[in-house]
């Protein structure tokens, strides 16, 4: 009793409306509504309006260009200060390991590593919208760079005879020319990512979504972590980039694992059972933990003064970082003329690179209440690549185990990755020498735990295949293409599959009949509610797509069999009973009376036999053919043969129809015209004004076909049809 009291309660709470109003089609609507006067400009006005320059206007390109200019002099020193300060030191103490261990990635010496993560890092603080993230080496860009610096200089270069007494000038010639097209690379995937700053082409990052960057970056795990495997197992090795890479790489150290540096090995998985150590206990510890335990340097000074003291170098052959050229280099200008040969793979860094930044940088965002500019972040990447390119750097992006610990440690500001560059280039001017000694085996591990997190993104798989099949194909292409083909035909393979997926969608939408909730404006899927009834002789069709040259043939065989009524069957019933007709006309004309009236019947029971076994519609039928043809009155033609249908009126929701073109307004008009053939009006409900304003640029509304069949709402064309019916059905009986 009480719970149906409360059900009553609940019933009075709820909400109504009542609206009273004229039934709106978009000629009646537009006629009571009055548009805005815009006055067109010429160009010559647009092109004036835009280079015209005030003070105030001068001032916000600036601070747009130079966001430091706008939250340098607001900062709040006590409350900011000494959180970047913590979280600054953090990341800097992760960005000197990261930044030697990433070198070996990008297939250059380990310094350069260092110079990457000083000039981008501090340029970014002059340049970045995002507080947080933090800019520098990252495996998955590090990897494609290596991958373009083996391609166009591979070791088969150098001779690979170790006796020989060049070996040592001949390595550092191709380390030399390794870093020439690093370099390169940096630079004019710089000017990419500024050029298309500069043009707004911010939106780019969006085709790659995110299915296909996890895919993408789960399979440059498992390339990372193949070519790390040399370096931890101590054994010489080719280093191979282009299809097939990852095969050849496991087939080279598998070929050689009988040679495997025992000491190489051992040293190497103790780094990676600390760091997994230290890793876990800053998880499970992180909120009691004031600033996580900075496992990567602590294992680099371990492995640094382990092997000094061991001389595991000359004892046991344990390959070092070796030599680290104390100070900073002159500016020196890169090799323009590897351009030709990088070009492609400097657009798939430069757009990897921007669409890491800015999914990290949204993520901060969110989090922490502010906006980011996506155009003005490719700016400050492309200034950040391109120039850090002068002084002997490589691309960069976001690193995202950096940038996490660059905002869990209390980082507030861009201030935070200013003194985590000026921590490594302390190391560079002063320091630097110091982590000669540094086993490469040590910089492996670090590498390999930091791929950890990629490495979860298996996971993937059980999720997409759970919510979306067509985001886990995406997912497992990305991941397969990227793994076989490399990086960069996978990327493009990966690219090109998502924009199909994108036209199979629009082919192959979900077509649908709607009925009216009872006593409602509302209408829903027929097929899938119980309550929602069919108007009798209405058929509301609803395509979840636009209508355009791909889908429009789609979208009419869809219409026909989804309404049950077909024109052209209809059509074509009629036209052969028609000759069936004439030529029993033919043959009843002749001079006896019994003779002609035998005939005509005979013909008739033939006609009806004919449109009994025609192929029609559902909801298509025939009227019926009375016993005697003579009776009829002089149109008799016109009775005898025409077909009817059940349906008198089709409404077309558009109101997920986002654009037409030429072929789906000639699609349209055709729909139209065909239906109106058989006796059924055809209406077009909840047109959206842009999709109004393609249709009248496209001609659409002439003789035949007015505004006077598009209508504000289903419920008004609804409305509409009964009236008419209803007006139809009165003349009819008045007749």
């Amino acid at each position: 009793m009480e719970h149906a009291q409360e059900d009553e309660a609940c019933l009075e709470q709820t909400q109504k409306y009542h609206v009273e109003r004229p039934i709106y089609n978009q000629e009646l609507l537009q006629g009571q509504l009055c548009r805005r006067e815009r006055a067109p400009q010429t160009l010559r006005q647009r092109i004036a309006h835009s280079c015209r320059c005030s003070s105030k206007k001068a001032k916000s390109h600036l601070y747009s260009f130079i966001p430091i200019l706008k939250w340098l002099p607001r900062y709040p020193v006590k409350e900011y200060l000494l959180g970047d300060i913590i979280s600054g030191i953090s990341t800097g103490v992760m960005q000197l390991p990261q930044g030697l261990a990433y070198a070996l990635l990008a297939a250059v010496p380990p310094v350069f590593g260092l110079y990457s993560s000083f000039y981008p890092v501090f340029l970014y603080t002059f340049f970045g919208t995002s507080k947080h993230i933090s800019i520098g080496t990252f495996a998955v860009i590090s990897m494609m760079v290596g991958g373009v610096a083996v391609r166009v200089v591979p070791d088969e270069m150098v001779s690979m005879d170790y006796n020989s007494t060049n070996v040592t000038d001949m390595l550092a010639s191709r380390d030399a020319k390794r870093v020439q097209v690093a370099v390169t690379l940096a630079l004019l995937s710089g000017i990419i990512q500024l050029c298309l700053g500069l043009l707004r082409f911010g939106f780019v990052a969006i085709y790659l979504t995110e299915p296909l960057v996890r895919g993408f970056t789960t399979a440059a795990a498992v390339h990372v972590f193949t070519s790390q495997l040399k370096y931890l197992l101590g054994v010489k090795t080719n280093r191979y980039s282009g299809p097939l890479s990852v095969v050849y790489s496991i087939a080279a150290v598998l070929s050689e694992i009988t040679t495997t540096n025992v000491a190489s090995l051992i040293v190497g998985l103790t780094c990676i059972v600390m760091l997994l150590i230290g890793k876990e206990i800053n998880l499970r510890f992180k909120k009691k933990l004031p600033v996580p335990i900075p496992m990567e340097i602590i294992v680099v000074i371990i492995g640094t003064g382990v092997s000094a003291g061991m001389n595991l170098t000359d004892s046991y052959g344990v390959d070092v970082v070796g030599n680290i050229p104390k100070g900073l280099r002159a500016p020196k200008f890169p090799e323009i003329r590897l351009i030709p040969t990088i070009f492609v793979d400097a657009v798939a860094i430069a757009i990897v690179g921007f669409s890491m930044a800015v999914s990290m940088a949204k993520i901060f965002a969110l989090k922490h209440g502010y906006t980011i500019d996506g155009n003005q972040e490719l700016i400050a990447l492309g200034i950040c690549n391109s120039v850090g390119s002068f002084f002997q750097s490589f691309p960069v992006t976001c690193s995202m185990s950096r940038s996490l610990v660059q905002e869990s440690t209390g980082g507030k500001t861009q201030i935070a990755g200013t003194l985590s560059s000026i921590m490594v280039l302390l190391v560079i001017v002063a320091i630097g020498y110091l982590f000669e000694p540094l086993p490469q085996t040590v910089l492996a591990a670090i590498v390999m735990v930091n791929l950890k997190g990629m490495f979860k993104q298996f996971g993937d798989v059980a999720y997409f295949w759970r919510i979306s099949r067509i985001e886990l194909a995406i997912w497992v292409v990305a991941f397969v293409a990227s793994l076989f083909l490399g990086l960069d035909y996978g990327l493009l393979t990966a690219v090109t599959f998502a924009m199909i997926t994108v036209i199979y969608r629009t082919q192959s939408p979900q077509y649908r009949i709607l009925g009216q909730i009872p006593d409602t404006d509302i209408y829903c899927d027929v097929e899938e509610y119980e309550e929602v009834k069919e108007h009798p002789g209405i058929k509301i069709f609803q395509a979840n797509t636009s209508l355009y040259f791909a889908n429009s043939e789609s979208y009419m065989s869809a219409l026909k069999k989804k309404t049950g009524v077909d024109p052209c069957v209809i059509l074509a019933a009629r036209k052969k009973a028609q000759k069936r007709y004439a030529k029993a006309i033919k043959k009843a004309n002749k001079p006896k009376k019994k003779a002609v009236l035998k005939l005509t019947n005979d013909v008739e029971a033939g006609v009806k036999h004919e449109i009994a076994n025609e192929e029609l519609p559902v909801n298509g039928q025939f009227t019926s053919v009375d016993d005697s043809v003579q009776d009829r009155s002089p149109d008799e033609l016109e009775y005898f043969m025409e077909p009817k249908t059940n349906v008198h009126s089709l409404i077309l929701d558009f109101t997920p129809v986002n654009f037409v073109d030429s072929v789906g307004a000639k699609t349209l008009k055709s729909i139209i015209k065909e239906y109106k053939e058989v006796g059924v009006c055809v209406y077009i409900a909840g047109c959206s004004g842009p999709v109004m304003n393609e249709l009248t640029r496209l001609n659409f509304f002439e003789n035949t076909v007015t505004r006077d069949l598009l209508f504000h709402s289903i419920h008004d064309a609804v409305l509409a049809c009964h009236v008419k019916d209803s007006s139809a059905s009165q003349t009819a009986s008045d007749l």
